[in-house]
């Protein structure tokens, strides 16, 4: 096991006066603080014997119901003995990677791809085969050829891991021939796609897609989804969506983990949905975070050095940018710290070692005047870099 790159990193933001786009952080003024705090009072005085006490690891059986609703009516057809509740995300891969994998096993993974699920997969011991990503997210004609190349070599691979949608940390988004073609792949190869969509929900601009899940129609594949990015992180809720016989082995494993998630906040959780909140909700959070994208998309457009690359998302929370030739954002983290201005490292998101020259920011946590002023910062920083290594 490593420690999170980013926790660590996030160590050395706390100090006021550094502008941080380090973390993944949702705005607090997105909070629903008002009808949480009503539902909340709701709850404890119609169920708080039962909210207060432990809960069934399956989870709470509204909230499931609600959820599975949920999902039916946003393109995923579920039905609450497909979903599993887990204390977010990262729990559901640490499920799954005890579940699936042995020492040894083979993982396909995007290049570059959540450090999460990294951190998930090793700890369990796991090998990696990762496929590069273009604008359109992962190679799916290199995947292929990826999974041929294991299987005759004796490694089938357990599971490919891929975030579709607004990937992390890059902000691409993979188009809907893509996920139909990963379906059919899945299919030839007798595979699972573990499909990670914390972001699916936060798009800005463009058409919606619906996620790989929706073509699956024999079970391959197994979907994260969570309400820290969009509703609030702090409730710890996130689901795991698979097949019934899948949901009972990681239920099964999630007893020896932690017995159950927190039962308040499902209450809590399942009253909002129930509600009708959610959508209401989520186009509050899109006004808000579309705008902090424009804001930061405008800054670089201004202040970045012209051979400065990065991605144009159309949702999410990141940008992935890309510096050229030479230069090393791993050396000049500390030289940004020093500028009061700090962002991810870009190795941190690569199983084979790459990265060097990227890294990762964030607009949905900062101000938009710190937003603009970071940028200023970062893009000072970035110009005595490839001054000093020659690529000005």
């Amino acid at each position: 096991m490593r420690a999170s790159e980013i926790r660590e990193l996030l160590k050395l933001t706390q100090k006021p006066d550094i502008i941080s786009f380090a973390g993944g952080l949702p705005n607090p003024e997105a909070f629903p603080t008002d009808i949480i705090a009503e539902l909340t009072a709701e709850v404890l005085e119609e169920f708080g014997h039962k909210a207060l006490q432990y809960g069934t690891t399956e989870g709470l059986p509204a909230l499931r119901e609600a959820f599975a609703r949920y999902y039916s009516e946003h393109d995923m057809p579920s039905t609450e003995d497909e979903i599993l509740i887990v204390s977010g995300s990262q729990q559901g891969l640490d499920l799954l990677s005890k579940v699936f994998l042995d020492p040894g096993d083979t993982v396909v993974v995007g290049s570059p791809t959540y450090l999460g699920g990294l951190a998930a997969f090793r700890a369990f011991q796991a090998s990696f085969a990762t496929v590069p990503l273009d604008s359109g997210g992962m190679k799916i004609d290199v995947l292929e050829e990826k999974i041929k190349r294991l299987i005759a070599g004796g490694k089938k691979p357990k599971f490919v891991y891929v975030i579709p949608t607004f990937q992390n940390p890059t902000g691409t988004t993979m188009p809907e021939d893509r996920r139909k073609r990963i379906i059919e792949l899945a299919e030839e190869y007798d595979l699972l796609i573990v499909e990670d969509n914390p972001y699916g929900r936060l798009r800005y601009v463009g058409k919606p897609l619906k996620p790989i899940k929706h073509y699956d129609h024999s079970g391959r594949v197994i979907y994260l989804g969570t309400l820290s990015k969009t509703l609030v992180p702090g409730f710890r809720i996130a689901t795991v969506v698979a097949s019934e016989d899948l949901i009972r082995k990681l239920t099964i494993a999630k007893q020896s983990t932690d017995l159950c998630s927190t039962t308040f906040t499902q209450f809590i959780a399942a009253r909002y949905i129930e509600r009708g909140y959610l959508d209401s909700h989520l186009e509050k959070i899109r006004a808000l975070y579309g705008h902090k994208m424009k804001v930061m998309l405008d800054a670089m457009d201004e202040y970045m050095p012209e051979k400065v690359k990065w991605t144009r998302p159309e949702g999410g929370m990141f940008l992935w940018v890309t510096l050229p030739e030479g230069c090393d954002t791993v050396e000049m983290f500390k030289k940004a710290i020093e500028k009061k201005v700090a962002y991810v490292v870009g190795t941190a998101f690569y199983a084979d070692g790459g990265g060097h020259r990227s890294m990762r920011l964030n607009f949905s946590y900062p101000t938009d005047e710190q937003i603009v002023e970071g940028v200023k910062r970062l893009a000072e920083v970035i110009r005595e870099e490839m001054g000093e290594k020659g690529v000005a």
